[in-house]
């Protein structure tokens, strides 16, 4: 730039006519301005993300506009690199990751696990509930803080009453903790006789 604006001016004093050299010299800094627009947002993004801070390496997030999600890798002035759960490299721009919705799911220390238990209309749905607290009991890393886990009928469904159970756990453990809980929910529901429903259809036939 300091070469161009050097030669521009050694030019005008010589007097050398400047209107077309000033012309294409705008011209051809518009094409590259329109070539490099997309870089720049990139760039921009890239200093949004690293100055506002949303996440940082290590984080787990989700890019909403994409629905990608992964482990941050790397965060550059260019791209945000994620790796998958099975390990796949994902290349975000940066300028589609300062506009998108971002959702960190590990930068808190604790989540709220939720759970639906579908048991059938005939079923006790008070046993059940006492089964869904009593595997709850056994995991000692649920937490009582900032309430106390809630278990509690929340739908008449159309097959089944539904159950919901909640409870706070540790983010590094949720998955963990999710799928143990599937796990004996099921095992304690099968030995108590505690159905789980399929979905069901009445089918009236009328005869003539």
């Amino acid at each position: 730039v300091m070469t161009v604006i050097i030669i521009v001016m050694a030019l005008s004093a010589l007097k050398v006519p400047m209107a077309s050299i000033v012309t294409t010299i705008g011209a051809a800094g518009l094409a590259i301005g329109l070539a490099l627009q997309d870089s720049l947002s990139n760039v921009a993004g890239g200093f949004i993300i690293l100055f506002s801070k949303p996440f940082k390496c290590g984080d787990f997030i989700r890019v909403d506009s994409e629905h990608e999600e992964g482990t941050v890798d790397a965060i550059s002035i260019l791209y945000t690199r994620l790796l998958t759960v099975d390990n796949k490299a994902i290349f975000i721009p940066n300028g589609v990751v300062a506009k998108s919705t971002i959702v960190n799911l590990t930068s808190e220390d604790k989540r709220h696990l939720q759970l639906k238990f579908s048991i059938a209309y005939n079923n006790d749905y008070r046993k059940a509930k006492s089964l869904i607290a009593q595997a709850l009991e056994s995991e000692e890393l649920v937490s009582n803080e900032p309430e106390p886990p809630l278990i509690a009928m929340c739908e008449h469904g159309s097959s089944s009453i539904i159950i919901l159970m909640r409870a706070w756990v540790p983010t590094d453990k949720y998955w963990e903790i999710r799928y143990r809980l599937l796990e004996k929910v099921k095992d304690l529901f099968d030995e108590n006789n505690i159905s789980i429903p399929f979905d069901q259809l009445d089918v009236h036939v009328k005869n003539d």
